[in-house]
């Protein structure tokens, strides 16, 4: 049996899997072997395996063997397993250090690179994964490369001629399931003459 992928957040008490037997009498189910911590409690007369407890990520997956015994003869059963499986959910957004940086850029340079960000995300795999993008400010004048964080401008700045200062807000989304998470920091760029 492999049933569905649980949440770790799974409650007590959920629905896993029903064990069943085609037999002419009836049969008692149990769990015999592989549940050493005893995340799961089966019903003896309906096969019905449910949690019996919080699921914690780190233990899974889960195989245990659910036995069905003949009611009138305990000499007659036969086995069966269950592999069950946890899946991570996306517990944290991603977190920048700060929520506001400020950074210089020279006037008249060319196309440069100004700062790189880094957000850290208390999750793991790809629910930890992050990508950088630009949410407003700036307009075309500059971009993030979304696998490293560094923020470019994308062309010389006049401090005579253009504003002297831009708010540009930058965010960083993980690849969780069973949604994406953002975390937010504003860069202050200031040009200089």
């Amino acid at each position: 049996y492999q049933p569905a992928p649980l949440s770790e957040k799974t409650l007590p008490d959920t629905f896993v899997v029903q064990i069943s037997v085609l037999y002419k009498v009836p049969v008692i189910y149990t769990i015999v072997l592989g549940d050493e911590k005893g995340y799961f409690v089966i019903d003896s007369s309906t096969g019905i395996v449910r949690t019996r407890k919080n699921l914690k990520l780190e233990d899974f997956p889960v195989i245990f063997n659910v036995r069905a015994t003949d009611s009138s003869n305990p000499s007659i059963f036969n086995e069966a397993s269950v592999n069950v499986e946890v899946i991570d959910e996306n517990d944290f957004p991603p977190v920048f250090p700060s929520p506001l940086l400020e950074a210089t850029l020279e006037e008249n340079l060319p196309a440069t690179q100004i700062v790189q960000l880094k957000a850290q995300d208390s999750d793991t795999g790809r629910n930890g994964f992050l990508t950088y993008g630009i949410l407003s400010g700036g307009g075309l004048k500059f971009r993030i490369d979304a696998a490293t964080g560094i923020l470019y401008s994308n062309a010389s700045f006049d401090y005579e001629e253009e504003p002297t200062e831009y708010q540009v807000v930058i965010y960083a989304e993980d690849d969780g399931i069973p949604e994406k998470k953002r975390g937010y920091c504003t860069v202050v760029i200031k040009i200089v003459d």
